[in-house]
């Protein structure tokens, strides 16, 4: 315990003495999580929309006012023909297209349908998508409202309700990704660069002449990232707090159990990076080589349901996958650890995988 207590008072002072890492141990965090909730959001707003309004009927301007009111779309310019708003399609000026046939109020009065067209730039498919959904949202809703009265609206109408982010906001669901990603980047970035910094200043041969276990070397090694990375989860859940009003539905203890864990393992696997690599480059280039590969499969962007099926198969390898889940799952959902039992276990498996991993990479010469 002594040999410990040693090397990790020389782990703390050459973190303190850096004058690099400290700084960006403490930035990363309130940088990560106060800019990139807005810049990573695929709510798609201002989408610019081109109208051909072929009826000019109070019924149509009500159905214009009412999507440009959504908050969602933005008038490009109003065309008197199809072909006409296609240009503005083709030269980026507009981004949708909604063409309001003739007679279309009177054929709404006498059938109680009309037809409507919408054509979207496919170019970008995730805007087009959304855009086209969010468009034929609005206007199933003016329909309802035109067709149904307020009591039948109330008895036979559909009512939507949005479980466990009521509000659709995208912020809530990519701040918890976030402090998830922040942990990966502390535990497998830093400690990437830690063993193979020792080699370079060529003080790892003054560590290796020594009786040191190599477990324990490598345990003193983890340790202060493990420390640095809780205490930024708890900085990042004080942001996220303070700047979004985000507060965990369960327990904050169940968070605190799985990042404990989860910093072991990519810890581990960050000294075991280390271990292998001759410069502080080399690992550099193979811990992002990783970093993009978790970042990707992680769910974090792109949910993995919505992967090929290979891909989903590969998620299971994947750590990050894990906590990115449990972050939201007790951030958003209230789950408790009983729900949570399978990725406990899959967190742990990774934690002496990596570990074990790390102590069979580093060999004292």
């Amino acid at each position: 315990m002594r040999m410990l207590k040693y090397l990790l008072e020389k782990e703390f002072k050459q973190i303190k003495r850096d004058r690099f890492l400290p700084r960006i141990i403490f930035l990363l965090p309130v940088i990560q999580l106060v800019i990139l909730p807005f810049a990573a959001n695929f709510e798609m707003r201002n989408i610019n929309l081109s109208i051909v309004d072929n009826d000019h009927t109070v019924l149509s301007r009500r159905l214009t006012d009412k999507v440009l009111s959504s908050g969602y779309f933005r008038l490009a310019d109003v065309s008197p023909r199809y072909d006409e708003a296609l240009v503005s399609i083709e030269s980026n000026a507009a981004d949708i297209i909604l063409e309001i046939p003739s007679r279309f109020e009177e054929r709404l009065g006498r059938e109680g349908t009309a037809e409507l067209l919408i054509a979207a730039n496919a170019v970008n498919g995730t805007k087009g998508g959304i855009g086209s959904s969010y468009l034929a949202s609005i206007i199933q809703d003016f329909n309802q409202e035109k067709s149904l009265s307020p009591i039948s609206a109330q008895e036979g109408g559909i009512r939507v309700t949005n479980l466990f982010n009521p509000h659709l906001n995208y912020k809530n669901y990519m701040v918890p990704g976030i402090m998830a990603f922040l942990l990966t980047l502390i535990g497998g970035f830093l400690s990437a660069l830690n063993i193979v910094s020792e080699k370079e200043k060529g003080t790892i041969e003054q560590i290796n002449v020594t009786p040191v276990p190599k477990a324990l070397f490598l345990l003193s090694k983890l340790i202060p990232f493990w420390v640095i990375g809780l205490i930024l989860l708890t900085i990042g859940a004080c942001i996220a707090w303070l700047v979004y009003g985000l507060l965990p539905v369960g327990n904050m203890g169940i968070i605190y159990l799985f990042a404990a864990v989860y910093l072991m393992a990519f810890t581990g696997f960050g000294l075991a990076i280390s271990s292998v690599s001759s410069t502080q480059q080399q690992a550099m280039f193979t811990a992002f080589f990783f970093m993009i590969i978790f970042v990707l499969l992680s769910g974090m962007f792109t949910p993995v349901s919505s992967m090929p099926v290979w891909a989903q198969e590969l998620t299971r390898v994947n750590p990050l996958r894990y906590l990115v889940e449990v972050m939201r799952m007790v951030y958003l959902k209230g789950s408790t650890l009983s729900d949570l039992t399978g990725h406990f276990i899959a967190v742990c498996l990774f934690a002496l995988f990596f570990n074990v991993l790390a102590i069979v990479s580093y060999k004292k010469r």
